[in-house]
């Protein structure tokens, strides 16, 4: 099956191809140029997928080695993002499928980041252990089955992601903040300052991020951090900062790995490419815990997890006994929403 896929929810012009769940191309399109606003300005973003998003097209299909005719299969992100870019995208799959007559699914972002680490052969078996962090969105899902997931904690305020972009603009480092913070922070004393980890009280599985973005303001205020730049101060700024986000991410998701007794851990989202997070997680591999990160193509936004998504979608709906003969199991049945023209 041949599924032609489209991701525009954010600042990402994405298309992809894949032949089952198997990623023929995967072209990404990243808007750059918001770092001069400082962030994403969404009409702006719209326009540019409604400019690219064509020739994104004609480029994935030809990486693919398919024709267009060749598609059984059409999907979208049509949840959540910004309303604008996510109809660009919308709009533009639907109209292939009304015009090659193939079905459309419609794909929530979030749940395509779980299944982002399925994309590679090393995948996943259930039940396992789900962070989710991105610009937008930081979630621990206690994933049983395919579909079948349970929320166990979200941010409270301010995304992972979003605290790298806010304090990387206190410190005039740019955007996006997540690679430069974490490249600076390779320099960086971790231990030069203690930043706050937030614990909320009875949701122990909630995350809170704005506590640390504020007391990075106000120690920066309190050592007049721009007359007094020397040395490794902005270096150990960046690594203190980081290591407090990290091991908040790092904590709560091992709680609910010992909890459920799960050793098995996926992260996915923008924020699992920090070299930090990466290799704080992946030393539980020595106490006999196994460990899923996309590789980094797939960790940002792109419409390689929703096609892999869909697919699976649309099997779940039309084929139950395509996962009988897998190594993962399919206990449960998701309410499909997808519409043949």
């Amino acid at each position: 099956m041949i599924t032609l896929a489209f991701e525009t929810s954010c600042d990402e012009t994405s298309v992809a191809v894949l032949n089952n769940d198997k990623v023929l191309s995967n072209v990404i399109l990243s808007q750059l140029f918001h770092s001069e606003f400082g962030g994403v300005v969404p009409e702006i973003a719209s326009r540019e997928h409604l400019n690219k998003i064509v020739e994104l097209t004609e480029n994935a299909v030809s990486e693919s080695g398919i024709t267009i005719n060749d598609v059984d299969l059409i999907a979208a992100t049509s949840e959540p993002g910004l309303i604008g870019a996510l109809l660009i995208g919308l709009n533009y799959a639907k109209s292939i499928a009304v015009s090659l007559r193939k079905p459309f699914v419609p794909v929530n972002h979030i749940q395509a980041h779980i299944y982002s680490s399925f994309i590679t052969d090393n995948k996943p078996e259930f039940p396992f252990i789900s962070l989710i962090v991105s610009g937008g969105h930081t979630l621990l899902i206690h994933v049983k089955d395919f579909f079948e997931h349970e929320i166990l904690g979200t941010t409270i305020d301010d995304a992972a992601g979003e605290a790298f972009d806010k304090v990387a603009k206190m410190l005039e480092l740019g955007y996006p903040g997540g690679p430069i913070i974490d490249k600076l922070a390779e320099n960086g004393n971790a231990q030069f300052h203690k930043f706050p980890l937030a614990n909320i009280k009875n949701h122990p599985y909630d995350f809170s991020f704005s506590g640390i973005k504020t007391s990075v303001l106000y120690f920066l205020r309190e050592i007049d951090y721009f007359n007094n730049l020397s040395g490794n101060l902005r270096e150990d700024i960046c690594a203190s900062f980081q290591y407090a986000v990290i091991e908040s991410l790092y904590r709560k998701t091992l709680k609910a790995s010992k909890e459920f007794n799960i050793k098995k851990i996926s992260i996915s989202g923008g924020v699992s490419a920090n070299s930090y997070l990466k290799e704080k997680f992946k030393c539980l591999e020595k106490s006999g815990f196994s460990i899923y990160i996309p590789s980094i193509q797939y960790t940002t936004d792109n419409a390689g997890m929703i096609g892999i998504t869909a697919y699976y979608k649309y099997k779940f709906a039309t084929d139950k006994s395509y996962f009988q003969n897998k190594s993962f199991s399919a206990k449960a049945v998701p309410r499909i929403d997808f519409t043949t023209f």
